[in-house]
């Protein structure tokens, strides 16, 4: 069973956060910065929600709301789904879909330890896929007559 610890050691841990308090400029400005599409929302260094690209045209765009004057914690989605390292792959990939989200942030004993996308799980089940197909390629390739 791959767990979104062993994930999070191939991806590394790095999460990108912002406080409640910030504005919805600063959050887009800060997620263009990164090329990122979600940010851990925190207070006092704890997870209080996620502000994510949807977040920003539905809550701010779409209610014709003024990202320089928005709070960050008026427009994040919270309570916000959240996993361990010690989560399977297929569970995290299962709350993603039932709950239609696309990133999970890592709580360990509750500190903030990775986040994890929808594109992660894809790529590592995509890379344990690719190296079972190599390793029946090279089987069957052996000469079994010899």
């Amino acid at each position: 069973m791959v767990t979104v610890g062993q994930i999070l050691d191939k991806k590394g841990r790095e999460v990108v956060s912002i406080e409640a308090e910030a504005t919805v400029l600063d959050a887009a400005r800060l997620m263009s910065e990164r090329h990122i599409g979600a940010l851990v929302v925190t207070r006092a260094g704890k997870v209080i929600g996620i502000f994510t690209e949807r977040d920003i045209l539905n809550r701010v765009v779409g209610q014709q709301r003024d990202p320089a004057q928005t709070a960050v914690r008026d427009v994040m989605t919270s309570p916000v789904a959240c996993c361990t390292s010690q989560t399977s792959r297929a569970e995290c990939r299962s709350v993603m879909r039932n709950r239609r989200v696309r990133h999970l942030p890592v709580v360990d004993d509750e500190r903030l330890v990775g986040i994890v996308s929808i594109g992660d799980i894809l790529e590592d089940e995509g890379a344990e896929q690719r190296e079972t197909i190599r390793y029946l390629y090279e089987y069957l390739q052996v000469d079994w007559g010899q």
